[in-house]
């Protein structure tokens, strides 16, 4: 039977920081006097230091002679790395403070389609530009969705429609839009400067689906029950894009959120409704006991831009309470 020979690693030189901070203070002097009156230590004691370091290592680091010290071929390549490591280290630490001070790390934030087309962005550039350390990353869910992310914490916070009644979470009003009509250009109605409700009552109407505007449909149809009639509906689509698009094309009218301002589609004409009071509310929600320092800094973004008065309050509770 023939032997197999098992390789085993050599085990690694131990040594400690301290030994190498030593070690690159006599490399950059070249001169144990001096390099020992900046470690603050006794030339005695920083020789032994060195010699422990070098049998560590296995090879000497330096050349010494009465007149003179100089690193040896290994030592220098030994520098070159201990440099590289003692920055990484230092890196390291920096990391880690801004991490815990929330200036740097990951932020997951959960979005949907009349948060971004409305003052998410401008929240998002806030913050940015305050903690340009931290990665954000965007997850388009509706506001259903999100409310299980939040709680399952695959979100740190969420921006969606109407408060989340959760005894685990707490909301921020960040924005509240109007309603608005879309109409397609050149229909009779978008003449007008404003509408009615009951204006549109006769009109083929383009909605969300039930899948991704479960939240808004509830308000929409609210909206025109309090118009007199229920809208008849000829088309659904998933996303603001696929509702535009089928206003441009002529297939139907919609009620939406104001934000529609923002997206300026050609084809589509975007007329105030006179009578409905009611705004749609948009609020960031986030599980109260989340640790994150980074989300803590979000929400000092958002305190500072938020609209006057804005809410935040443990749902369950119904209290006021700082956020911080």
């Amino acid at each position: 039977m023939q032997n197999t020979a098992i390789m085993v690693a050599p085990p690694a030189p131990r040594f400690d920081l301290r030994q190498a901070r030593a070690f690159l203070a006599v490399a950059e002097d070249l001169h144990f006097g001096r390099a020992a009156a900046k470690l603050f230590m006794t030339q005695p004691a920083l020789s032994r230091t060195i010699r422990a370091l070098e049998d560590a290592v296995g090879v000497a680091l330096f050349e010494r002679s009465t007149r003179r010290v100089r690193l040896t071929p290994a030592g220098e390549a030994f520098a070159a790395e201990c440099r590289l490591a003692l920055g990484h280290l230092g890196r390291a630490v920096g990391a880690a403070k801004g991490a815990a001070e929330g200036q740097a790390g990951r932020l997951r934030v959960g979005y949907m389609d009349f948060a971004i087309n409305g003052r998410l962005p401008l929240l998002l550039q806030a913050f940015r530009a305050a903690h340009p350390g931290v990665a954000v990353d965007l997850d388009y869910l509706p506001t259903q969705l999100q409310h299980a992310a939040l709680l399952e914490g695959r979100l740190d916070i969420g921006f969606l429609i109407g408060e989340f009644a959760s005894p685990k979470v707490l909301n921020l009003l960040v924005d509240q839009d109007d309603y608005v009509a879309l109409l397609p250009e050149g229909h009779a109605l978008a003449r007008r400067e404003r509408l009615m409700v009951a204006d549109l009552a006769a009109e083929p109407f383009v909605v969300g689906s039930e899948e991704t505007f479960s939240s808004f449909r509830t308000l929409l149809f609210s909206v025109c029950h309090g118009g007199g009639f229920f809208p008849r509906i000829v088309q659904q689509a998933s996303n603001t894009s696929g509702i535009l698009g089928m206003v441009a094309a002529g297939v139907g009218v919609s009620i939406f959120a104001g934000c529609a301002r923002n997206l300026r589609r050609a084809g589509v004409v975007v007329k105030p409704i006179a009578d409905v009071q009611e705004t749609i509310p948009i609020f960031a929600a986030w599980v109260s006991d989340h640790p994150s320092p980074v989300l803590r800094r979000f929400k000092d973004v958002l305190v500072m831009h938020a609209q006057t008065g804005a809410p935040a309050r443990e749902t369950a509770q119904r209290r006021r309470r700082p956020l911080l």
